[in-house]
C-alpha cells in the first residue's frame, strides 16, 4: 500500500481495521547538490523513437537503443476524494481537490508544467486515471484549470486528452495507469477498487482498456498501459494469481493485455503484482506478495516483447507489513527498519528478480510507485530507507516512477502532499524537491550510469498455462482469429514468433521459445489422431505427430474431473522454412524431468511438481505421445524432439 489512507476491515477477525497513515513531524535537512541535467522537449524527442518494446530485461525503442522509464506519477485524474459528503468539500478530498484531472492545471500552464517536469530529470510520466473519470460527461469548473483558459468547459476526459497530448509534445513517454474504478482516494476496503472487477464487471474493466487503447493508438509516445494499482483483499475475499476465479488477477491481466493488443500491438502492457493477501492482524496469514507468483506463473501475451512488470514500495510498508500505525499494524519490520543488505535482497526476491536473463518469466521491472516525505522530514529510518532505496535502484539500473509529481502548495510551500517532487501556491510559485534534503538522493538516480545503446536481441521463454483450465492461454493471434480447434477443452497456442518447445505432465503447464526460430506460415492443423505419424517413437503409446513441415505450437488437454490433463489434440504451424528430414528422437519425462543442462528456462521452474519434458533449444516438437494405460490418465509422457537445421 502507498503512503495513502489504507484500511482493511476483515469480516473473519470480527473488527474494523481502520489503518491510516500517520504524517511525520517534519525538520529541514537540505544539502547542496550539482543541478540535474534539463532536456528541452525537442532534445527528449530526438533522444528516443516510439514505440517502445522490450529485449530480455530492459525496455528498447524502435531503433533497439535501451530506453530506462525515469518516471513520474502525474496524479488527480483518478481523484482524490476520501468518501465523506459533500464530495464538493475540499476538506473531504486528500492532499488537495483535482475535479479529477491532473493536479496543476489551476495553478500554472501546461507549457511550464512540462518545463518543471524535464528540470527533475524524468522522461516519462505514469499518468493514473479511473473507470469512472472515464465517464464523466460534465465540464469540470473554470476553476480547475483557472491557468489553462483553453481547457475551459471540457470534460475530464477531454482535459486528460489534453495532458497526454502536452505530454507527448514535448517527448515524453506516457503510460495510462488504471488506478481504480470509482474516483476514491486509494486505498481502502470498501472503497470499491481493490480489484479489475471492484464495482464493474470484468467485462467493463476490459472494454475500458479497449477503449483507450484505441483512443491513443495514433499517439506512438503513449507507450504503455498499466492495468490496474495495487490490487488487494477487500472486507473479505483475497486476490489470487492464476485459481482461475473472480479474484484471479492473472486471468483479469490475460484478458485485458489480449484485448489491448489486438487494438494496438505497439504499446507495452504493464502489469503489478499482487499488493497485499490476508487478515492484517498478528496470528492471521497476511504478506505482500508482490511479484513472487509470476516465478512460477508468468504471463504471455500475443506480443510478448510487450510486457513489463511491476512493484510499488514504500518505507512505512514491509513485506508483511500493512503500513498502519495502531490499529491494523502487525508486528513485522517494515522496509525502513532494514539494513541496506536486507532491503536488496527483500527486493529482489519480490520483484527484481524478474530481471534474471533467459527465464519464462524475464521482463523488465518497473518500480512504479515510491516515495517519502520531503520538506521537514525527520524520522532517521525513512532517511536512512530513501538513500538505501536509491542504492538499490542504481545498483539494480531498475526502471522507476515516483510518487507523486506535483501537489499544491501554500505561500510559505508546505506541500498538501509531502511526497511530491513540485509544489505549486495559489499564485503559480514553485517549491521542488531540489529544495530539500532528497534531492542528493534524487539527483544520484537520474543521473546513474547504467546500460545505454543498442541492446541484443535475447531468446524469449513464454510459459503457457496457470493453476486452473480458466483461461485458455491463447497467445497466437492468428489462432485468436479462427474457430475454437478444440470445444470444451483447455488449449494453450504460443505467440506467432514462437514455438512450443516443453510440455509437463498432469498439468495445463507448456513452454514456448523463440530460439532459432523458423518464420511461420498461416496454415495449422489441430492433430487429433494418429494419421500424421510416421514411425513408432513411442511403443505402445498413443502419438499425435505434426504433419511433415509443420512444428508444434499449441496443445489442448482434457479440463474434467476424470482423466484430468489427458491429451486432446496437437496444434501444429506450417514452417515458412524448410525443415531436414530426420525422424527425430524421443524424449521420455514419465518418471522425472527431462531437460537437458543448457535449455531455456532451466534455472526456473515453469510447471511446480510435475515432470517436464523440454527439446533441445535448437529442436521443435514434431510429436506428443500418451497412454491410459497403468494409471497414466492420457497426460503426456514423451515428446517427439526434431533439429531445426
Amino acid at each position: 500500500m502507498q503512503r495513502r489512507t489504507v484500511r482493511l476491515i476483515t469480516a473473519i477477525a470480527t473488527a474494523a481495521l481502520a489503518v491510516s497513515i500517520a504524517t511525520p513531524v517534519y525538520a529541514e535537512t537540505p544539502t547542496p547538490v550539482p543541478p540535474i541535467p534539463v532536456l528541452t522537449g525537442a532534445e527528449l524527442s530526438a533522444s528516443w523513437a516510439a514505440p517502445l518494446s522490450t529485449r530480455g530485461r530492459y525496455v528498447v525503442d524502435a531503433n533497439g537503443n535501451r530506453f530506462k522509464l525515469k518516471s513520474a506519477n502525474w496524479d488527480g485524474a483518478q481523484g482524490h476524494w476520501n468518501g465523506t459528503q459533500p464530495k464538493s468539500d475540499p476538506a473531504n478530498h486528500n492532499n488537495g481537490l483535482t475535479y479529477d484531472i491532473p493536479l496543476g492545471l489551476d495553478r500554472v500552464p501546461l507549457n511550464t508544467l512540462m518545463a518543471d517536469f524535464h528540470a527533475v530529470g524524468i522522461n516519462s510520466i505514469r499518468l493514473p486515471f479511473s473507470n469512472e473519470m472515464l465517464g464523466m460527461t460534465a465540464p469540470v469548473p473554470d476553476a480547475a484549470v483557472l491557468a489553462n483558459p483553453q481547457l475551459k468547459g471540457k470534460t475530464p476526459l477531454q482535459i486528460f486528452d489534453a495532458a497526454v497530448a502536452a505530454l507527448t509534445a514535448d517527448g515524453f513517454a506516457v503510460i495510462l495507469n488504471n488506478h481504480s474504478t470509482t474516483s476514491r482516494w486509494c486505498c481502502g476496503e470498501n472503497d470499491g477498487n481493490s480489484k479489475p472487477h471492484s464495482s464493474q464487471t470484468l467485462d467493463k474493466f476490459v472494454s475500458d482498456w479497449a477503449f483507450l487503447a484505441a483512443r491513443y493508438a495514433d499517439n506512438p509516445r503513449v507507450v504503455g498501459m498499466d492495468l490496474r494499482n495495487e490490487v488487494r483483499r477487500d472486507i473479505t475475499d483475497d486476490p489470487n494469481w492464476g485459481m482461475g476465479d473472480a479474484n484471479d488477477l492473472y486471468k483479469a491481466y490475460q484478458l485485458a493485455a489480449i484485448a489491448i493488443q489486438k487494438v494496438n500491438p505497439n504499446t507495452l502492457i504493464v502489469m503489478e503484482g499482487i499488493n497485499w493477501q490476508g487478515i492484517p492482524l498478528d496470528g492471521f496469514f497476511h504478506e505482500r506478495p508482490n511479484l513472487r507468483p509470476v516465478a512460477t506463473t508468468s504471463n504471455t501475451i500475443l506480443f510478448p516483447d510487450k510486457l513489463v512488470y511491476s512493484s510499488h514500495v514504500y518505507g512505512f510498508t514491509g513485506p508483511k507489513h500493512t503500513g498502519a500505525t495502531g490499529l491494523g499494524e502487525t508486528h513485522d519490520p517494515r522496509y525502513r527498519d532494514m539494513t541496506a543488505t536486507e532491503l536488496s535482497t527483500a527486493l529482489k526476491a519480490e520483484s527484481l528478480f524478474v530481471t534474471t536473463t533467459g527465464q519464462h518469466y524475464t521482463a523488465p521491472v518497473w518500480v512504479s510507485e515510491f516515495g517519502t516525505t520531503g520538506a521537514g522530514q525527520d524520522n532517521p529510518k525513512e532517511i536512512a530507507w530513501w538513500g538505501n532505496l536509491i542504492d538499490v535502484f542504481v545498483a539494480n539500473d531498475t526502471d522507476f516512477a515516483v510518487w507523486p509529481l506535483v501537489t499544491h502548495a501554500t505561500d510559505a510551500g508546505v506541500f498538501s502532499d509531502k511526497f511530491a517532487l513540485i509544489g505549486y501556491s495559489a499564485s503559480g510559485t514553485k517549491f521542488s524537491i531540489a529544495d530539500d534534503w532528497r534531492y542528493p538522493a534524487w539527483s544520484k538516480l537520474v543521473t546513474a550510469n547504467g546500460k545505454t545503446g543498442p541492446v541484443a536481441v535475447e531468446a524469449r521463454w513464454n510459459m503457457l498455462g496457470s493453476d486452473s483450465h480458466q483461461p485458455d492461454t491463447n497467445a497466437s493471434l492468428r489462432m485468436q482469429t479462427q474457430p475454437d480447434w478444440d470445444t470444451g477443452k483447455w488449449k494453450g497456442s504460443c505467440p506467432d514468433s514462437e514455438r512450443l518447445v516443453g510440455v509437463s505432465r498432469s498439468a495445463n503447464r507448456a513452454l514456448c521459445t523463440d530460439n532459432a526460430q523458423p518464420a511461420l506460415g498461416n496454415a495449422y492443423t489441430a492433430v487429433s489422431n494418429e494419421s500424421t505419424v510416421t514411425h513408432d517413437w513411442a511403443g505402445g503409446y498413443s502419438k499425435l505427430q505434426c504433419p511433415s513441415g509443420q512444428i508444434a505450437t499449441g496443445l489442448s488437454l482434457n479440463n474434467t474431473t476424470t482423466n484430468k490433463w489427458a491429451t486432446s489434440k496437437l496444434l501444429c504451424t506450417q514452417s515458412s522454412d524448410a525443415l531436414p528430414a530426420s525422424q527425430g528422437r524421443t524424449l521420455w519425462f514419465d518418471k522425472a524431468d527431462n531437460r537437458p543442462a543448457g535449455v531455456g528456462s532451466r534455472a526456473s521452474d515453469w510447471a511446480p511438481g510435475k515432470f517436464k519434458g523440454q527439446c533441445n533449444n535448437n529442436e521443435y516438437i514434431a510429436g506428443v505421445a500418451y497412454t491410459y494405460r497403468w494409471n497414466n490418465g492420457g497426460v503426456p509422457s514423451a515428446l517427439l524432439c526434431k533439429p531445426l537445421s
